[in-house]
């Protein structure tokens, strides 16, 4: 595709804002999480406007770009000359989330397949992995109400969420949010992995569990873990993998 770059047509900070989506979506394309054209990542511009970035409805997550991505408003209204159209009623749930959370700088929600399977579980997430901690010390859960196309869905969801990081979205899938970019995609890779170990133990023998006086402190533990740097940490190296991959994305 042909998309004119919007590089030098934006502000500085918009147009890094763009680029890191832009990776963030091929990245869940690389790690095998994303669903066709569905789900959404979506991140807050700064500035008192409320004003978000969203991707084309109709393109596969590896063919976004910086330029492709579409500035819409709280009520998912175009803000700026795209070709692309957007999908309202996708982002049902990401506005209520960045209504509710002034700290949302992104939110990141997948249909993978290990994680629908484990919001399908009566137990939910077990603590059977160091990567279940994470997650559990910040970990709700939200109970199927169908397509998530009605707006008196969004007080239960925001609720559910409440100030977690990482929401359960039962017999649907899973969701992340992050003050950026990074913190949303590193805690969708530790929810991911979570999920996947859990369906896999569960295939064989009897479960150990970790000791629940291990969950306390987990925010100290992963900024001891990640030198104080938190997803950043992770993130550079992550934006190399995409640009051996395709440069492209930048565009």
């Amino acid at each position: 595709m042909n998309i004119p770059s919007l590089q030098g047509k934006v502000s500085d900070e918009e147009w890094q804002l763009r680029v890191d989506l832009a990776a963030a979506y091929r990245l869940v394309a690389l790690y095998g999480w994303s669903d066709l054209v569905f789900t959404h990542i979506s991140a807050r511009i700064p500035g008192p406007e409320h004003h978000f970035l969203i991707n084309p409805y109709g393109l596969m997550f590896d063919e976004i770009t910086a330029s492709s991505l579409v500035k819409v408003d709280q009520a998912c209204n175009k803000l700026s000359d795209s070709p692309f159209p957007v999908n309202p009623a996708g982002f049902t749930i990401h506005s209520c989330i960045h209504a509710a959370r002034d700290d949302a700088g992104c939110v990141l929600h997948t249909h993978s397949r290990a994680g629908v399977a484990v919001s399908a579980q009566k137990c939910g997430v077990l603590p059977i992995s160091q990567q279940s901690t994470f997650v559990l010390s910040s970990l709700g859960y939200h109970g199927y109400e169908g397509v998530a196309l009605r707006e008196d869905e969004q007080p239960r969801l925001q609720a559910d969420l409440g100030m977690n990081n990482y929401l359960m979205l039962r017999n649907h899938g899973l969701l992340t949010v992050g003050k950026s970019i990074p913190d949303a995609f590193l805690s969708m890779y530790i929810f991911e992995n979570t999920c996947r170990i859990q369906i896999d133990a569960q295939a064989g023998g009897e479960l150990v569990t970790v000791d629940p006086r291990i969950l306390d402190g987990m925010a100290q533990v992963m900024k001891t873990a990640t030198a104080g740097l938190g997803a950043n940490l992770a993130w550079p190296a992550l934006l190399r993998k995409v640009e051996r991959n395709d440069p492209g994305y930048k565009s």
